[in-house]
């Protein structure tokens, strides 16, 4: 017991450090995407604070994953670099008993990244997207700037105006493209303002003086309308793309799915414990090294497994949801070679003991 008491305290000692690292990093690489957009108007700092909160616990099931091979990494480096380890061997203790504490750490943790990838996961993701669907709806164009394009539904509406004169509230020379399923309907108007109606919960954008330009890729027609005034709500997306979708979905709804996108987003969820279990074991023989190489030796050999277990993973995801891999073996392959890494390397030294006790 005292020996697995100090393993997990030692592991537990840089933790805190490097979650806390990892999830600012994060947060200001999120935070850089949607700052742009707070600056010109698009979004209120308030949802960008939001957003930036609800993405960070999205990626906790790969953050904590990472914290604790990186922690096991680091710890075992210092026994090995103080010849702790090789103190435990002499006394007896084996490598099944040092992989112990591990073990258990491992699963408590495990456990909790399922539940951030099993519950949290998809309802971060319907939060996130429906704030950002509440802050294109409530899109304000006195925040806009002059000279400046704005994209609204991912892209499927864009509003340019040439000048906005914040005390007048109205924007003047304003182009706006909208793309809905086989149609594409542009408005060009002298000057536009921003009301509410109360027979209306959406804002209304209303245009003054300008013409009115449709055009249909399946009929191969198109017409123009010449206004003096035209109203035009803004309206929530009522669909989601499948893949947005997929990631808001219940693990509850995907397990009853039969969609290749979905069942490739059920796999990654469920892997997540597994693969949280396998990368701390295998922390423990990529920290092997010498006294006199440190107890940092290892860590670029291990940031690198991690990088490309990580983005097998992803790699094989994207397979599986566009039906190029089947449901089995599925992204389970990564997991069975990460396993058969981690059996090779605790497999090996064992070996070479052998070999010099002969």
């Amino acid at each position: 017991m005292i020996i697995d008491r100090y393993i997990m305290r030692e592991i537990s000692k840089p933790a805190i450090t490097i979650c806390t690292v990892l999830m600012g990093i994060f947060g200001c690489y999120i935070a850089a995407r949607y700052l742009e957009d707070a600056v010109r108007g698009q979004l209120p700092g308030s949802t960008v604070i939001l957003l930036v909160l609800l993405r960070i616990a999205i990626a906790l099931e790969v953050l904590l994953p990472t914290t604790l091979y990186l922690s096991v990494m680091i710890a075992f480096g210092r026994f090995y670099m103080n010849a702790e380890m090789t103190g435990m061997f002499a006394c007896g203790i084996s490598m099944v008993r040092v992989l112990k504490p591990v073990v258990l750490l491992a699963i408590t943790v495990g456990m909790i990244v399922a539940c951030f990838s099993l519950y949290i996961r998809p309802w971060a993701w319907n939060q996130f997207f429906g704030l950002k669907a509440r802050a294109e709806v409530n899109f304000d164009i006195t925040r806009m700037k002059g000279g400046n394009f704005y994209e609204l539904e991912d892209g499927g509406m864009v509003i340019f105006a040439e000048k906005v004169d914040h005390r007048k509230n109205q924007a003047r020379h304003v182009f706006m493209q909208i793309r809905r399923h086989d149609e594409l309907v542009i408005v060009y108007a002298e000057i536009a303002t921003q009301r509410s109606l109360d027979a209306v919960p959406e804002p209304v954008l209303v245009f003054q003086d300008g013409h009115l330009y449709t055009f249909s890729e399946t009929e191969k027609a198109w017409g123009i309308l010449r206004f003096r005034n035209l109203e035009m709500p803004l309206t929530p997306k009522d669909v989601m793309p499948l893949k947005q979708k997929v990631k808001a979905v219940s693990t509850e709804q995907l397990w009853h799915s039969g969609h290749p996108e979905e069942l490739a987003e059920l796999q990654w969820r469920l892997a997540a414990p597994f693969s949280t279990i396998l990368l701390a074991l295998l922390g423990v023989p990529l920290s092997r090294s010498s006294p006199r190489q440190g107890k940092y030796a290892k860590i670029p050999l291990g940031i690198l497994v991690f990088a490309v277990y990580y983005n097998l993973s992803a790699i094989t995801k994207k397979w599986v949801g566009q039906g190029v891999v089947g449901g089995i073996p599925g992204i389970w392959w990564t997991q069975m070679l990460l396993a058969g890494l981690l059996l090779v390397l605790l497999w090996r030294p064992r070996r070479a003991f052998r070999r010099r006790s002969r």
